[in-house]
């Protein structure tokens, strides 16, 4: 049985940075969302706040364990699976995971256990800044990473040798890479959007079982306030992303929007299927000039079709096309909440509809599905470069048999099964536990306890 180790190396990268970034997405959001909980809780006082606190926090600690341990194994495989690339774009990219670690990480790990632990042991000031420390080491760690990402869609700032390998000649623009603004803003949104539709649909169900309702109501009431101002922020940046991205990846914007043939007054197909074989998408529902409008601001602009580039050149269309739909269909739903959300409010309903519970539960994963659909589009789309325009694929990928690459997929799926289906496990019975009262001093000892009464943190 031939096995083709670079399609092996590919699905396995793809399955392990598809389970990973589901983490990042959350702990981003979740990590400024729980400093927003703690500063409402010492400026207003309200035990509600503290105690919704305590629990998202315990969900932050086991959600940022496995995020940084799926990492690590990612970053073995770019010397296992990806020998070729680790050897060309080492000195480009080296660095920029090297500022990750030294500061977002370092940031991160040496304020958490302030945050996690510190409770009865600092100062309320001191644990609110931890807290802070920590949601601001979560979005430096992600501006590192998009621009390392960012960079190899749109590589700048860098001169390559005979032997294929990349040496910088300007870090800021390595750094500050033509589409890493547009990609930063829009994945750090996204993971708050994607927070808000989690905390909302677990407030929801709390809502459904007439729990926590104070504790429900300040979940639900947060995530509608994302829902609706950040989600038409979202899709503003998203669409400042894809004029971008048809400035320096054309070929992909050609795959996302299922265009074959050059065109002026290219239509928006939003339902159909790219045949690859005919070379052909078959539309089922278009919008007239509508992509020439969004993307060149002329509804007669012209756009490349794929048949501008050879088939070698080409991304995989119809995941690519799927993807994207995937992914602004989740936006519009989240934009719908919000609308639904302000009609509710304004009728003062917000918290007593079932249905609208119901919906939001519903929509409790769509942050997760719409981040790896965009994942999809923008890694897929740029197929078949690992370095966009420079360095494909197959030139990066190490010299190994296929069946060990098969053997450590397979060992990659049971023990990422077993080990994280574990750690969701727990995060599930913190939610069904969900928040619970805080106990003072004299709750432990009484009031005429032998031990004096010692002021705690959560007296204050």
């Amino acid at each position: 049985m031939d096995l083709d180790p670079i399609l092996l190396s590919r699905i396995q990268f793809a399955f392990t940075i598809s389970f990973h970034i589901i983490f990042p997405a959350l702990t981003i959001g979740l990590s400024s969302w729980l400093a927003v909980v703690e500063g409402l809780w010492l400026i207003t006082g309200h035990k509600v706040y503290q105690e919704v606190y305590k629990l998202w926090v315990k969900i932050f600690a086991v959600t940022f364990a496995m995020g940084v341990v799926s990492g690590v194994v990612m970053s073995y495989q770019l010397g296992t699976n990806w020998s070729g690339f680790s050897d060309s774009i080492g000195s480009v990219l080296g660095p920029l995971f090297a500022f990750e670690v030294l500061t977002a990480f370092f940031l991160e790990a040496s304020f958490l256990g302030i945050m996690l632990f510190g409770w009865d042991r600092v100062t309320r000031g001191m644990h609110f800044a931890s807290t802070v420390i920590v949601a601001l080491g979560t979005v430096t760690s992600a501006f590192w990473i998009l621009s390392a990402n960012s960079w190899m869609q749109t590589p700048a700032g860098y001169e390559i040798s005979n032997t294929l390998l990349f040496q910088p000649t300007s870090w800021m623009e390595i750094i500050f890479n033509p589409s890493f603004p547009y990609r930063l803003l829009h994945m750090v949104i996204a993971a708050y959007l994607t927070t808000a539709f989690f905390v909302g649909g677990i407030g929801s169900w709390y809502l459904l079982k007439k729990r926590n309702l104070p504790h429900a109501r300040i979940m639900v009431g947060m995530a509608m306030l994302m829902a609706v101002f950040v989600t038409p922020v979202q899709i503003l940046v998203g669409d400042l992303h894809g004029v971008n991205t048809f400035t320096y990846q054309p070929a992909k914007v050609a795959a996302i929007e299922g265009l074959w043939e050059t065109q002026k007054g290219a239509p928006a197909i939003l339902l159909g299927w790219p045949d690859k074989t005919e070379e052909k998408t078959k539309s089922l529902l278009e919008i007239p000039k509508l992509t020439s409008l969004l993307l060149t601001h002329d509804p007669e602009g012209e756009v490349k079709g794929l048949k501008e580039w050879p088939k070698e050149e080409r991304p995989p269309v119809a995941i690519v096309f799927w993807s994207f739909r995937v992914m602004v269909g989740i936006g519009l739903l989240m934009l719908a909440t919000g609308l639904m959300a302000i009609y509710l409010h304004f009728r003062k309903k917000l918290f007593d509809k079932k249905w609208f519970q119901r919906w939001c539960l519903a929509m409790t994963p769509s942050g997760f599905i719409a981040v790896l659909a965009g994942w999809f589009v923008t890694e897929i789309g740029r197929q078949p470069y690992i370095v966009y325009g420079l360095m494909r694929t197959a030139q990066a990928a190490s010299p190994v048999m296929g069946r060990h690459v098969l053997l450590s997929l397979v060992a990659f799926v049971v023990v990422y099964t077993f080990i994280f289906g574990a750690g969701l496990y727990y995060i599930a019975k913190l939610i069904k536990k969900g928040p619970q009262p805080f106990l003072k001093q004299d709750d432990i000892y009484g009031s005429h306890g032998l031990n004096p009464p010692v002021l705690r943190y959560s007296d204050a």
